[in-house]
């Protein structure tokens, strides 16, 4: 079995809380790179798990990677982006590819484990 390296984002909230998020893709857009980041760490204790995403620009600072938020006069156009790369034809809140190791069951009918 071929093993995945995962990439996670540290963040810290307004109250000094630090979570981490995955960058489950990247993209460009108009000269501008993009992330697509959730929380892979599925909590929920029913079958229909859902994982917010996040669209994030990045700006190189130095050696380091910054993810800042998007623009908001273009991310209609990336949501749309997103939604494409993820699976247009997926009817789930999330399209967890088959690396998905979060533990979340799918029962839609959209086919979106076997992409």
């Amino acid at each position: 079995m071929e093993s995945t390296e995962r990439d996670f984002v540290t963040f810290t909230d307004e109250d000094g809380n630090e979570f981490e998020l995955d960058v489950i893709d990247y993209f460009e857009y108009e000269g501008q790179e993009y992330g697509v980041l959730t929380d892979l760490e599925c909590e929920c204790e029913d079958e229909d798990c859902e994982h917010d995403i996040y669209i994030m620009k990045i700006i190189q600072n130095g050696d380091e990677e910054e993810f800042v938020p998007a623009d908001d006069d273009k991310f209609d156009m990336l949501a749309a982006i997103v939604q494409e790369r993820l699976g247009a034809d997926c009817h789930c809140e999330y399209d967890c590819g088959e690396d998905c190791d979060c533990g979340c069951e799918h029962d839609c009918d959209c086919g979106c484990e076997e992409k």
